[in-house]
């Protein structure tokens, strides 16, 4: 027995219009993003790694002592170097914020390395 049906109904074709205005208009988007996320992914330099350093033994103070570690500074053109040093603790944290570029009213700027 034959399964295949056989009809004599005509075949009706969808016909798609293009969307060709719309995926222009689309494609262009997504460009011009693309673009301007390229120009605004690097807004300030990255920080460098911090060097390596040893602490040297703190020197004989009447008053305590912290350890403050070296961090790169943000001169306005370039980062340079400044190295750890033994400083009072009267008047710091306890903790220790390396300096960082921060996002203010639009624009970023320097925040340098600070006590917590």
């Amino acid at each position: 027995m034959n399964t295949h049906f056989r009809t004599n109904a005509p075949v009706r074709t969808l016909r798609v219009r293009p969307k060709a205005p719309v995926a222009l208009l689309l494609g262009a988007l997504l460009l011009a993003g693309c673009v301007a996320t390229q120009q605004t992914a690097t807004p300030y330099p990255p920080v460098p790694v911090p060097l390596a350093e040893q602490p040297p033994l703190p020197p004989v103070s009447p008053d305590p002592l912290i350890w403050q570690p070296g961090h790169w500074e943000y001169t306005g053109t370039a980062y340079a170097w400044q190295p750890g040093a033994w400083v009072p603790r009267l008047g710091h944290g306890s903790l220790w914020q390396d300096g960082f570029w921060s996002l203010v009213a639009g624009r970023y700027v320097w925040v340098p390395g600070h006590w917590l």
